[in-house]
């Protein structure tokens, strides 16, 4: 006999099995794969071109320049793990307890989900962005949500 559905408002439970790390995998693969190309492309005009050695250089520099700015945005993630939270951004990474986190935050339009902390400011979670995949970006953000609720000070938490 099949499970019963859950009711709207019930407890989402725990979430994912922790550690879980959340991340745009097509994004990331789209990224990294056009830097790849863009520097073999460049390094291949710069080999099959009559130029000298200081040009076919900065040839392939600027086709590793293409690469590690595309290698840069594709680092956002979110790491869940028992202890809390590690935010990867651009440049930037916060780690945080559980109970900093109040509310998990993806609205419609928004380009990443927003972490809303008990300091009453927001984190932007780059690392659960809807851009390609927007499905996967919805579920990420629900178990992010689940688990906060689970261990944090959200509503439905278990450790008030």
């Amino acid at each position: 006999m099949p499970a019963p559905a859950p009711q709207p408002g019930a407890d989402p439970g725990p979430g994912p099995e922790l550690p879980v790390t959340f991340r745009p995998a097509r994004t990331r693969a789209v990224l990294l794969s056009v830097g790849a190309a863009i520097l073999a492309t460049l390094t291949t005009v710069a080999m099959m071109l009559e130029i000298g050695p200081g040009e076919r250089a900065s040839f392939v520099l600027t086709g590793l320049l293409f690469l590690g700015v595309l290698a840069l945005l594709s680092r956002p993630r979110v790491i869940a793990e028992e202890s809390g939270v590690t935010v990867v951004n651009l440049t930037t990474v916060r780690r945080l307890e559980w109970a900093e986190i109040v509310r998990v935050n993806l609205r419609s339009g928004d380009p990443w989900v927003l972490l809303d902390l008990a300091d009453g400011t927001s984190l932007p979670a780059m690392g659960i962005q809807p851009g390609i995949a927007k499905q996967q970006a919805v579920r990420d953000a629900k178990a992010l949500r689940a688990l906060a609720e689970h261990h944090g000070t959200g509503p439905g938490s278990s450790s008030r």
